[in-house]
């Protein structure tokens, strides 16, 4: 581990600075990591020098890889690995950035270590130094992909259950796909915040995209059509195909007190009826 001893890495780091940066920027660039399509050379080599400046003082401060004296390097490298992670790069290509400064340090301590044992020495302090540098950076990455992730499910959560205004008064919530209950408080907290904008009376809850209903689907079915009469608006559930029916029935799932229907025209139809409105049928008109 780091030591609180002065070290040659500090000297190699302030002295031959311009050296390491160049020998770097050459193995970034052989790297089979190297993502050109996503930053640019000069963005890269900016990234770098600001780093090696950093490694520099925190070197110098004498206090371990693990010390105060190196926060503002990991902040750094905290801030590089999630802005990176952002842009696409991945954990492994993030962390290879902070390992392949190991060759060019290492042939810098060669350069100048004056013995055998004390290059070996210097040679442990680099490697465990980047190494800890190196897995803080990965696991700030795989944190922030993890929370790009969940930020990308819940974006497709609320995507895939769009509340449609279909007549005044009249909601419909087409759903598609299995219904767990993370997606039941989406479906619930859309629908309510739908049912206060525009003081509807009657919601459709359309279940035709559905493939199973269960007893935790029909129970999520059930939360929804109370919460959204809490709100003061009826609930009509469409897409009830044969084998659910009979699936509802076998589970002995009590939907007496809701309305529910085949089709979505059928639901439609009976809200526009419970809203107080009516379609008239426009006769053809005889050609004279």
């Amino acid at each position: 581990m780091a030591t609180s001893r002065p070290t040659f890495l500090a000297t190699v780091l302030q002295e031959n600075g311009a050296a390491v940066l160049d020998a770097w920027m050459r193995e970034q660039a052989d790297a089979p990591t190297l993502r050109p399509d996503l930053i640019s050379e000069a963005e890269l080599r900016q990234q770098s020098s600001e780093l090696l400046q950093l490694l520099g003082a925190a070197a110098r401060s004498g206090d371990p890889v693990s010390g105060v004296g190196w926060d503002p390097v990991r902040e750094f490298l905290s801030s590089l690995s999630v802005s990176r992670t952002a842009m696409g790069f991945t954990a492994v290509e993030t962390a290879t950035f902070i390992f392949s400064l190991k060759q060019p340090i290492f042939e810098q301590l060669r350069a100048v270590v004056p013995d055998g044992k004390r290059l070996v020495d210097e040679l442990w302090i680099a490697t465990t130094t980047i190494d800890a540098l190196g897995l803080h950076t990965t696991s700030v990455a795989l944190e922030a992909r993890e929370r790009l992730i969940l930020r990308q499910q819940e974006d497709m959560l609320e995507l895939s259950t769009p509340v449609v205004n279909l007549w005044d008064g009249i909601l419909a919530l087409p759903m598609i796909g299995t219904l767990d209950s993370a997606r039941t408080q989406v479906v619930m907290e859309s629908l309510l915040q739908r049912i206060v904008e525009t003081g509807a009376e009657v919601a459709i809850i359309d279940i035709t995209g559905v493939p199973t209903v269960d007893t935790l689907v029909a129970q999520h079915l059930i939360k929804t059509v109370t919460a959204a009469r809490l709100m003061g608006a009826d609930c009509i559930i469409s897409g009830i195909r044969p084998q659910i029916a009979a699936t509802i029935v076998h589970l002995g799932v009590d939907l007496s007190n809701v309305a529910t229907k085949a089709t979505l025209a059928d639901a439609f139809r009976l809200a526009l009826r419970r809203s107080g409105h009516s379609l008239g049928r426009t006769a053809p008109r005889k050609d004279a």
